[in-house]
């Protein structure tokens, strides 16, 4: 495992999303499954973990704490906050600094930890990141010690430039991969400017990056990459990154092409770590072999220039224009 500088911490250049921990929209992953997936990871030098106290309901960030009381490794976690709509937690009521508080006690107790060591706003409304209190409410609670650092999740490239501009803003959470790589263009030369750390998420397009779907390939029901394939339940950008199902599975065969060899799932990560301002990638798993698979794209060499212009030249032709949902 490499590593890589998050404000004067070193993180894993690869770390763990745990949305699939949460056992709600990914199918059913018992404890015992959960467990299993962080030691794999832990046991391969990983020390950054991503979670949020919506992914089922606080079930990620509950095992995830239950899993650091069994080692002695320093572990950084990030969460997220700003998507609650249980009991008194509601769109905006959310965003008020007493209801930030709550939300950031209620992950402190669910990870077992005194600090949260990266708190993240979650895909929230962009008024509410252009209004400003919301960070203003961030900056209190990392004054209080709740919280060391403070970030943001978003969806688009304008929002992202939005909270870029807020002082003492640790990172920015963002979708990129080989089915979103224009993102690059827009946001990453700003984010270094600013000592802002990039966190990847979706960096396999949901799994479609991974080479193993076909197109009669079918998911559970509960599975987002099922209920939610054309945007229905939430931001369509945010399953296989936006791209019709179908679509990608016949892009993904070009994309296998023009890489060095069959480890498809490892390239595509091995290709966002090419580029530099990016601080950690965070694919997730449902499975040990997947989470080694992962952690494996860290050892790759670069890509060579050629590919990198290759696969950039059938996103311009083929992929940009195909993208759904917002972004």
């Amino acid at each position: 495992m490499n590593y890589r500088d998050f404000r004067g911490t070193s993180v894993a250049e690869v770390g763990l999303g745990t949305w699939q921990l949460g056992s709600s929209e990914w199918g059913n992953v018992n404890e015992e499954a959960a467990f299993e997936i962080l030691k794999a990871y832990t046991d391969a030098g990983g020390n950054f973990i991503d979670t949020a106290d919506i992914y089922g309901g606080g079930v990620s960030e509950k095992v995830i704490g239950k899993f650091l009381k069994t080692i002695d490794q320093e572990i950084f976690v990030a969460t997220k906050l700003g998507r609650r709509s249980d009991g008194e937690y509601g769109w905006p009521q959310n965003f008020t600094y007493n209801a930030m508080k709550r939300q950031v006690e209620d992950s402190l107790n669910n990870l077992g930890v005194s600090q949260l060591f990266l708190d993240q706003f979650h895909c929230i409304p962009k008024e509410e990141m252009q209004a400003g209190k919301v960070f203003d409410n961030f900056r209190k609670l990392q004054q209080e010690g709740l919280i060391k650092h403070f970030g943001a999740s978003v969806e688009t490239s304008e929002e992202a430039l939005i909270c870029l501009e807020q002082e003492g803003l640790a990172s920015l959470q963002i979708i990129f991969n080989l089915f979103r790589q224009h993102v690059a263009d827009e946001i990453f030369a700003k984010a270094k400017e600013k000592n802002v750390a990039l966190i990847v998420r979706v960096p396999l397009a949901s799994g479609l990056l991974s080479g193993k779907f076909t197109a009669d390939t079918h998911f559970d029901a509960k599975d987002h990459r099922n209920f939610n394939a054309n945007g229905e339940a939430f931001n369509a950008g945010e399953t296989f990154s936006g791209i019709d199902f179908k679509q990608g599975v016949q892009l993904v065969d070009e994309i296998k092409a023009m890489l060095p060899d069959e480890r498809t799932p490892q390239w595509a990560i091995r290709w966002i770590l090419d580029h530099p301002e990016v601080t950690t990638v965070i694919p997730g798993a449902t499975k040990v072999a997947q989470v080694h698979s992962n952690v494996a794209a860290s050892a790759l060499p670069p890509l060579t220039p050629h590919t990198h212009n290759e696969l950039r030249k059938l996103y311009d032709d083929k992929i940009y224009n195909s993208i759904r949902g917002h972004f």
